[in-house]
């Protein structure tokens, strides 16, 4: 059941405005929550996962289409050995206990970043993701993993750049066509991105993506984020005026 003010249903015609079509998420602040109970990161990075089952379900209820979190940046390959691995191993026993109930819910799941350097059962695991998926429509749910929006940028100008001179790629660079190379080609981008744990930085997420997103920093950390915060997240949305560059008519 949505909330007051919020419509679950994209199409809504009545007076509540409907949920944002994409939302993304910094899942930030495992760490800080693990050392304020005086538990070791890791426990911070398990309750995270579960803060992730509860926003994947929280988001389909309020009629959000497409929700992609940042889970794993190339960044935090400078983090110690043992919290890598952990890292690894929770997006393991994610998908391997939820795929299934994901598939038969019309989840559509997406890894974006480099596979490259990923151990292999992570890398076959994500690929069984996908492909499970593939067909479903109902919900996307993208999963930033070694993941880093200068690099995935890089290589998508890298790869603009050949198509363009061995001609496979037609007329005049623009920004569609270089869109067309980047990991989210088949997304739409972000109206809302917000990034938990009080932090007011983007850290190298959907750069070019949310270029016009609406950017909303909460103090609450991650493992504690749930349903009422995505709500309230949605009703602050709301009261933002997005022109796109334009100007209202009748604003002075």
């Amino acid at each position: 059941m949505a909330r007051a003010g919020i419509s679950p249903d994209p199409s809504h015609s009545g007076g509540e405005p409907p949920a944002p079509r994409h939302i993304a998420i910094i899942m930030d602040g495992n760490g800080r929550w693990a050392s304020a109970k005086g538990l070791p990161r890791t426990a911070g990075h398990e309750r995270g996962v579960e803060a992730l089952r509860r926003t994947v379900e929280a988001a389909r209820d309020l009629g959000i289409s497409y929700l992609t979190v940042f889970s794993f940046s190339t960044e935090n390959w400078r983090r110690p050995a043992a919290e890598v691995n952990t890292l690894f191993a929770l997006l393991k026993a994610y998908v391997q206990r939820d795929l299934q109930r994901l598939k038969q819910d019309g989840v559509r799941i997406r890894v974006i970043g480099q596979r490259d350097g990923l151990p292999a059962d992570i890398a076959a695991l994500v690929g069984r993701a996908e492909t499970e998926t593939v067909q479903n429509t109902r919900f996307h749910l993208t999963i930033a993993f070694n993941y880093g929006a200068r690099n995935e940028i890089l290589r998508a100008a890298t790869a603009y750049a050949k198509a363009i001179a061995d001609g496979t790629s037609k007329g005049e660079p623009s920004e569609a066509g270089f869109a067309a190379f980047l990991d989210t080609k088949d997304l739409p981008d972000p109206d809302l991105v917000i990034r938990t744990s009080g932090e007011y930085r983007i850290s190298n997420f959907l750069l070019w993506q949310a270029a016009y997103a609406e950017l909303l920093f909460v103090d609450v950390l991650w493992p504690d984020f749930g349903r009422e915060d995505l709500e309230s997240a949605i009703l602050r949305y709301h009261e933002r005026e997005r022109r796109f560059g334009s100007v209202t008519p009748g604003a002075t």
